[in-house]
């Protein structure tokens, strides 16, 4: 645990000192931990020291405070300044996306590189994503589960939980069941978290005004049958983002660091060794 900004963070650090840090923030406030990251993000680990952690209120980390974006990216900053770098690559996936690009805003001049995964620039892709779970022909979701997880009106973790094992059926490009129950299982929940992110940054997310400021190089990556941030919203990243580079996975959903691994991870070291070489 290290203690950044008053709030203890489970914090993980892979790879060699001296090489050139990269932070990866984990999606889904209230879902996601370190782990996703970890796994990813951790292939780099060879050249690269790769920093993951569970964002406040999210994992093992304590949960004090707000769970504001401000605050989320504030905490970014802190690890940066515990690690010891002047700059750093920030990465990060859906809701982590969100906060890369975040970060990479409000504090622009630490950020030597910008890599992004199945995200959005603004909270248009709900709209987008509750169209595709109600067309979906692989199930039928519960509308009501679907409104309060998208809505942060989840009454605890268990109703979290709940939630959560009615729309990841949708999120592979191969669906199976055995899978999402794994994944089910291995889930941390932390409601309050998911809530506050759901209920209170969401409606106001856009970041498409300040975008065209971010110098960074930038490379942006999504799989092509992503349901809930599908590629327009990447492709509008990318047009945003000054000589920013998109591309596109054919056979993945909205994880392809996971269902096209070997391909994701080629493509983000070829643009690591172009723009922050190890």
């Amino acid at each position: 645990m290290v203690e950044i900004n008053g709030n203890r963070l489970a914090v993980e650090v892979l790879g060699p000192p001296g090489a050139p840090v990269v932070i990866a923030h984990h999606g889904a406030p209230g879902l996601g931990s370190r782990a996703e990251p970890k796994a990813s993000f951790g292939r780099l680990a060879d050249t690269y020291r790769v920093v993951v952690f569970d964002a406040r209120g999210s994992g093992q980390s304590e949960g004090n405070g707000t769970f504001s974006h401000e605050q989320w990216a504030a905490d970014i900053d802190g690890l940066r300044q515990w690690i010891g770098a002047e700059q750093v690559i920030m990465a990060g996936g859906s809701y982590g996306g969100f906060m890369a690009m975040e970060y990479a805003i409000r504090y622009p001049d630490r950020v030597s590189a910008l890599v992004l995964r199945d995200t959005s620039p603004d909270n248009s892709n709900e709209d987008k994503a509750l169209a595709n779970a109600l067309a979906s022909s692989r199930i039928t979701v519960d509308r009501e589960k679907l409104t309060r997880i998208f809505d942060g009106t989840v009454r605890d973790d268990a109703d979290l939980r709940d939630c959560w094992r009615e729309i990841l059926p949708l999120y592979d490009y191969h669906y199976d069941p055995d899978a999402v129950e794994a994944r089910v299982a291995a889930t941390p929940y932390r409601y309050e978290a998911h809530n506050y992110a759901f209920s209170v940054n969401i409606p106001n997310y856009d970041l498409k005004p300040d975008l065209p400021k971010v110098t960074a190089p930038t490379l942006v990556t999504v799989g092509r049958t992503d349901w809930i941030t599908p590629v327009e919203c990447s492709e509008q990243i990318a047009r945003l983002i000054p000589r920013a580079r998109l591309v596109v996975f054919e056979k993945s959903g909205h994880s392809p660091q996971i269902e096209e691994a070997a391909l994701w991870t080629e493509t983000v070291r070829e643009f690591l060794r172009e723009v922050s070489p190890a």
